[in-house]
């Protein structure tokens, strides 16, 4: 039993590891997920371990832009309190989040019990097929909008493509970021607005995912596979996103072209 228990328990640190380095790089962290699951035996992960690996990824991000958040909560009320010109940038930047955030979460909701269901390999490696495609069409572009210049037909534009993302095997940092740089900002403003677009919509599925997780029959006997998996992802996060904001940097995101086309091939292949 200490065995099976022990051979579970590696299985969901892996799944950890899959959940972590996947979410901030544009090669969809749920479709590697489902297809990690897949390989291991574990079967399809329900919704509570779901909220869970996104909780940790959420923290994880949440505190690599820790200044960024602390810095657009302040300035948005000493805008609205004083408003002077010195905080109207942040302000405008904040309220762009707000509104990119709008049509990913109304669709979560909305489509909340049937975004996964009878998501099959094909449409997955077919979805990374899209993602690798609309990476390779705007791997040269090189914006020149700052955080100050961007609009609210932007943050609608960028607020599409983290919708879009719902779908497995869409990478949402990838659907984000091209979409992001495809209206011109600079590597830099596009990724820290989409992954300002994460925080929210990622807590709004934590919130709303709450009782699901608290009504979890099984989580009892699955508390410390659960636990390894949250601890796991929570770190690799962190470290997938400090080395993927040094290849945004350097502008090499053709790489991740190549990959999704490899692995949709090898999903194609042998699923």
């Amino acid at each position: 039993m200490e065995n099976i228990d022990l051979i579970l328990i590696i299985k969901h640190i892996i799944i950890g590891l899959v959940q972590g380095f996947t979410e901030p790089i544009p090669v969809s962290s749920s479709g590697h997920v489902m297809i990690a699951s897949e390989v291991l035996g574990l079967g399809e992960q329900g919704f509570t371990f779901a909220i869970l690996t996104n909780t940790a990824s959420l923290l994880a991000i949440v505190y690599i832009y820790r200044e960024d958040i602390v810095r657009l909560i302040t300035n948005f009320f000493l805008y609205l309190k004083t408003g002077k010109n010195r905080y109207k940038a942040d302000f405008r930047f904040a309220v762009f989040i707000v509104i990119g955030s709008i049509p990913a979460g109304v669709l979560g909701v909305l489509l909340r019990d049937v975004i996964a269901d009878n998501v099959s390999m094909t449409t997955i490696a077919l979805m990374l097929f899209v993602t690798g495609i609309a990476l390779w069409l705007i791997r040269n572009m090189r914006g020149t909008k700052k955080d100050a210049d961007l609009t609210a037909k932007d943050a609608i534009i960028v607020g599409l493509g983290q919708a879009v993302a719902l779908t497995p095997g869409i990478s949402r940092s990838g659907a984000t970021i091209i979409s992001a740089v495809a209206v011109g900002m600079k590597q830099e403003t596009a990724l820290r607005f989409s992954f300002m677009l994460y925080i929210p919509v990622s807590l709004g599925g934590v919130v709303l995912g709450i009782s699901d997780f608290l009504n979890e029959p099984n989580k009892g006997e699955l508390a410390i596979p659960y636990a390894s998996t949250f601890i796991v992802t929570l770190f690799m996060t962190y470290f997938a996103m400090r080395w993927f904001m040094g290849i945004m940097k350097s502008g090499k995101l053709s790489y991740f072209t190549y990959y999704c086309f490899l692995v949709g091939t090898l999903l194609l292949i042998f699923y």
